[in-house]
């Protein structure tokens, strides 16, 4: 795992932490400590203590990004994630249950009143962590308890059952077509892909 070197904070919030642990060191505690207390890595500390000795405080202050301004601020950005992972689509009155950039589009000009294009909104998305993916689906009318304890407990004694009598387990299940398939994807965090519900039988026959 590669230490923290702050690239991926704020100009501002980074900025405040380099006075913090500039002003930490200048009081005695040692950069490495500083640096784990912090939860960066011992060369960046280290890298703002020499810039600090070079330059004074004026050399540890957030300096302007060069290019446009971002469109949309922390506070927006943080309010779309909440929109996004929080809610599925239809709750903010969409018809589909996906979130496409297309619909994360409209959803920032109607929030926040900002126009972007339908290429540019993938941008904010992957700052915020976000990708698109397919869904997991899940039959709503499932029940969890009963499908842990299916695998727990059934599911071992027919396997036990199958081995003494020198048998072997196959499992098949029906193929079909269904009314409600979909083949998209939906923006959500990495590694935490979001669940469509889905009809589907509560049990099944064998």
């Amino acid at each position: 795992m590669r230490d923290n070197d702050g690239r991926t904070l704020d100009h501002k919030t980074l900025e405040a932490m380099r006075l913090r642990a500039v002003g930490q060191v200048q009081a005695g505690v040692h950069p490495e400590e500083v640096a784990a207390v912090l939860g960066m890595d011992r060369s960046t500390v280290y890298g703002w203590v020499a810039k600090f000795r070079a330059g004074g405080q004026a050399a540890l202050t957030a300096r302007p990004v060069p290019g446009r301004p971002p469109k949309l601020s922390g506070a927006q950005l943080r309010r779309l994630y909440t929109l996004i992972v929080g809610r599925d689509p239809r709750q903010v009155q969409f018809a589909f249950g996906l979130w496409t950039r297309e619909m994360v589009r409209v959803l920032i000009r109607r929030e926040f009143g900002v126009g972007l294009s339908v290429v540019s909104v993938g941008r904010p998305l992957r700052r915020l962590g976000l990708s698109p993916q397919g869904p997991l689906g899940r039959a709503y009318q499932q029940h969890p308890d009963a499908v842990e304890a299916g695998r727990a407990e059934r599911f071992p004694a027919i396997r036990a059952e199958a081995a003494a009598a020198g048998a072997t387990v196959l499992v098949a299940d029906e193929a079909g077509i269904r009314s409600d398939h979909h083949a998209g994807t939906t923006w959500a965090p990495v590694g935490r892909p979001r669940c469509w519900p889905r009809p589907g039988p509560a049990t099944r026959s064998t």
